[in-house]
This record gives structure tokens, sequence and C-alpha cells, in this order.
């Protein structure tokens, strides 16, 4: 019975580490932000400091204060987001990866609780 409180446990615990990884965010302080884990070619999903609706951006590169990239892989309008009004950046395939995780670790906890009730 401990073993199964521990696993379930673990499990718990390695979800909300993978789905923490998915976002980062960003301080209103310009100088203390690092920019460079984004990659130029991925999708970002940009959520803005003064509260406008969120920007998809094929993230390309940063130029001064300003992140630059496009619309989209199919829309070459060109996207400039000043680093100032970025609160946070969302990795739209490290969020995919994460809903995935969350749901199989959901699935593993249920069926761990399914067996042991059953065991008893």
């Amino acid at each position: 019975m401990k073993a199964s409180v521990l696993l379930k446990s673990s499990l718990l615990t390695s979800l909300f580490v993978i789905t923490s990884c998915a976002t980062t965010k960003y301080s209103e302080d310009i100088s203390k932000n690092n920019y460079s884990n984004l990659e130029a070619g991925k999708i970002y999903k940009v959520t803005m400091r003064d509260g406008s609706p969120k920007q998809k951006i094929l993230f390309r590169n940063v130029v001064g204060d300003n992140l630059v990239g496009t619309a989209g892989k199919k829309d070459s309008t060109e996207v400039i987001i000043p680093k100032s009004n970025v609160a946070a950046v969302k990795d739209s395939r490290k969020a995919r990866i994460a809903t995935g995780a969350t749901i199989i670790g959901a699935a593993g906890v249920a069926a761990i609780v399914l067996s042991s009730s059953r065991a008893d």
C-alpha cells in the first residue's frame, strides 16, 4: 500500500514539473529578462502585459528592444512585439507535449487507483 501512494505522488509531481516548463514568464525590468531561450523558427504564443489578446508568432530573432517574427508559417506578415510589453511566452510544442503527458499521467493514476481498490 505504501508503494502505491509513493508511486502516485511521484507521478503527480512529475506532471507538475512537465507542465511548468511550457511557459516562460518575464519581469517588467527588460534588463533582467533572458530571451536567449527563444529559438528561431518555433511558434510561440506571447501574452501581453497590457491585457491585449495573445499573439501567435513564428519567432525569428531579437532586434534591439523588440521580438521580431511572422504571424505564422503560411502568413508572412511581420510581427514586432516590444520586450516591455511581453508578460509571458508559451512554447506551443511544449504545451502540447505537457497536455499529452498530463492525460497519460492521469490515466496512469486512475489505473493504479482502480487496481489497488480491486486488490482489497
